[in-house]
């Protein structure tokens, strides 16, 4: 029995030993990993100039040291506009980092902040589509594009070479609606609103349709998770940071303010970029996504064809979001 004993424990010491190495070993491993990664590379799609969370969402990706911004590309509307005011955002710290201008389109919105774009002189921009294609082919798999304005530039890479936009690690993007629409916050206490189409996808839906078919992973952040209201409490905080970031970011929240009667921005693309970064931040389900010809982002059956977030949690966003910019 003693011997049995004897080499029982054995077992038990040999397994605990092989137990301790194969952890040692998946942590090497977890650190050789991220060693590799690097940043991130990214490019930043916006329609800066309307609502004011393109502003602060491009505030976050300019905050975050792991994030490589190969460059920032307008798109809908007054692109050329955009990029002005993109420039003077960027012209205090981040004045390296390439603007570019997408193809100007119509556009029914209002621009909120123009006054504050006009400030940077008119020139100009270079083009965003030849931009991200040359991107792609410089490192494929390798760029992550966040995009948070309606679909028109990602149409137009479609369009010019659909192989090479293949090539994107991904797209992250806000757009659409699945469970829950304009208004409804998901808390337990309020009234569902129904889904309903979301501006990007509506605003583009020929564009919406070619990304969603394009072959290419998409991380989906539509107004079920990305409906994250920046009160009053928190605005104080980041106004009175004094940085040359927030300070920018309060002059375009009073533009904005001001132009809609609105108090409280919603920082719908902050999301999406928030996401990109630490997805962990918003969970996602593989789901396969249809855009109808009215803007609506429909669950259907198939093979997934995005990964979705049906849901955040509003005080780890703002956590991350001001720990990040309040440096």
């Amino acid at each position: 029995m003693r011997n049995e004993r004897r080499a029982v424990t054995a077992l038990m010491v040999f397994a605990a030993l092989l137990s301790g190495l194969h952890g040692y070993a998946q942590q090497a491993e977890s650190k050789t990993r991220d060693a590799d990664a690097g940043p991130i590379k990214v490019i930043f799609d916006t329609d800066i100039g309307d609502d004011v969370d393109d502003a602060f969402a491009l505030g976050l990706l300019v905050s975050r040291p792991e994030v490589n911004l190969l460059g920032v590309t307008t798109a809908w509307g007054d692109t050329a506009l955009r990029a002005r005011l993109t420039a003077r955002f960027l012209a205090n710290g981040f004045g390296s980092i390439p603007i570019y201008a997408g193809p100007k389109t119509a556009s029914k919105a209002t621009f909120s902040q123009a006054v504050y774009a006009t400030g940077y002189p008119a020139k100009d921009w270079p083009d965003a589509t030849t931009f991200v294609l040359e991107e792609i082919k410089k490192y494929p798999g390798q760029i992550t594009l966040i995009a948070v304005a309606p679909f028109s530039n990602v149409g137009a890479l479609i369009d010019r070479d659909p192989a090479t936009f293949r090539k994107l690690k991904r797209v992250v993007l806000m757009g659409g609606s699945v469970r829950r629409g304009y208004g409804d916050l998901g808390y337990p206490w309020s009234t569902p609103v129904k889904a309903s189409p979301e501006y990007n996808v509506l605003s583009d839906v020929a564009s919406s349709k070619k990304l969603f078919a394009a072959g290419v992973p998409i991380a989906m952040m539509p107004l079920d998770s990305t409906q994250l209201k920046l009160d009053e409490v928190k605005r104080d905080v980041l106004f009175s940071h004094g940085s040359s970031m927030t300070d920018n970011l309060a002059l375009l929240y009073h533009q904005w303010s001001a132009s809609t009667g609105s108090p409280t921005p919603t920082l719908f693309d902050a999301m999406a970029v928030a996401a990109a970064i630490q997805p962990d931040l918003c969970p996602t389900t593989p789901m396969h996504i249809r855009i109808d010809d009215q803007g609506g982002t429909l669950v259907e059956a198939g093979a997934p064809n995005a990964d979705v977030c049906l849901q955040s949690d509003t005080q780890k966003f703002f956590d991350f979001y001001l720990t990040s910019v309040l440096k």
